[in-house]
């Protein structure tokens, strides 16, 4: 009888595959938030809370590296319960920097294209330059580099481990389709977000989850997610759900009604934030979708640790 207790107990956290991915998932967050926590403690005790309104890459730099830095500690441990290489989850590709610089060229084309629809229809008005001389370099590498720690996060925390894991408990689009939607509600905390804003989001979400099924890498994700970014907050000087961007390249206002300009959220809370995503979903699709089979990073995760490469 104790015997089979002990089965029936062991039975509640492990599974042929080792770990349940529920109990994964759960420890892997608990880390997560518990070093993020402590590095924004840190940095906020250097780097004080500032107007959320107007973005500073001095101040958010520091916080988002923090971020980073509590997500790749919970991987790296996670990798070592799991026996797998911690850049087993997402990272691995031969093709990296082609898909990266790929996926970079897409997200600038994407707010080039959404922004040039709201410029067109008179939706978006441009207010003029606001940086000169050396200021304009400045400004561009250090909006670059926020931009880049902001995709390896977001990527990384939502496309990254909790994905590769709840898809061996559910099956990938369940999975994709669970993470998208946190994905989106993370961003409901922000003061300019908006219903088609997080729409918005939850879809650029579900292309990025599209990507990886596609490529077996999160790496055009990760150019796409930085190209987007840097455009937004420094190219173009947009709006971006309630905050604009200390150190943008061009100023900028939205003209109209929200569902269309997008309001206080920016471009991403307008409809043609929605058609362009879908656009960029097909593209992805015809031009990576006949070489769905050279994705192999994915099925050595789903085998148990014991027998993983």
């Amino acid at each position: 009888m104790t015997g089979s207790k002990s089965r029936v107990l062991r039975g509640l956290f492990v599974n042929e595959q080792g770990l349940r991915a529920g109990w994964s998932a759960l420890i892997f967050l608990a880390i997560v938030v518990v070093f993020s926590a402590l590095g924004g403690t840190l940095v906020g005790h250097f780097f004080p809370a500032e107007d959320m309104r107007v973005g500073s890459p001095y101040t958010l730099i520091p916080r988002e590296a923090a971020l980073l830095l509590g997500l790749f500690i919970a991987t790296w441990v996670m990798s070592k319960i799991e026996k797998r290489p911690v850049l087993s989850y997402g990272l691995t590709d031969s093709r990296r920097v082609r898909r990266f610089f790929f996926g970079l060229a897409v997200g600038l084309l994407l707010i080039s294209a959404l922004v040039g629809a709201l410029w067109t229809t008179h939706l978006l008005m441009f207010d003029g330059r606001v940086l000169s001389g050396a200021a304009i370099w400045k400004y561009a590498v250090l909006w670059a580099a926020l931009a880049l720690l902001v995709a390896f996060f977001e990527e990384g925390l939502f496309r990254g481990y909790l994905l590769y894991t709840l898809t061996r408990g559910l099956n990938f689009w369940w999975a994709a389709l669970i993470m998208s939607i946190l994905f989106g509600a993370a961003h409901g905390h922000n003061a300019g977000e908006s219903p088609v804003g997080l729409i918005t989001v939850g879809l650029g979400g579900l292309v990025c989850c599209l990507s990886l099924w596609l490529t077996g890498s999160l790496w055009w994700a990760i150019g796409m997610h930085t190209g987007m970014n840097w455009a937004e907050a420094y190219l173009y000087g947009v709006t971006d759900s309630g905050s604009v961007s200390q150190g943008r390249l061009l100023a900028s206002h939205p003209v109209g009604a929200p569902i269309w300009s997008g309001g206080a959220t920016g471009p991403e809370g307008s409809v043609y934030a929605v058609i362009v995503l879908l656009v960029v979903a097909a593209g992805l699709w015809l031009v990576c979708g006949r070489n769905r089979a050279q994705w192999s990073s994915f099925p050595k995760l789903m085998r148990p640790a014991s027998t993983a490469d």
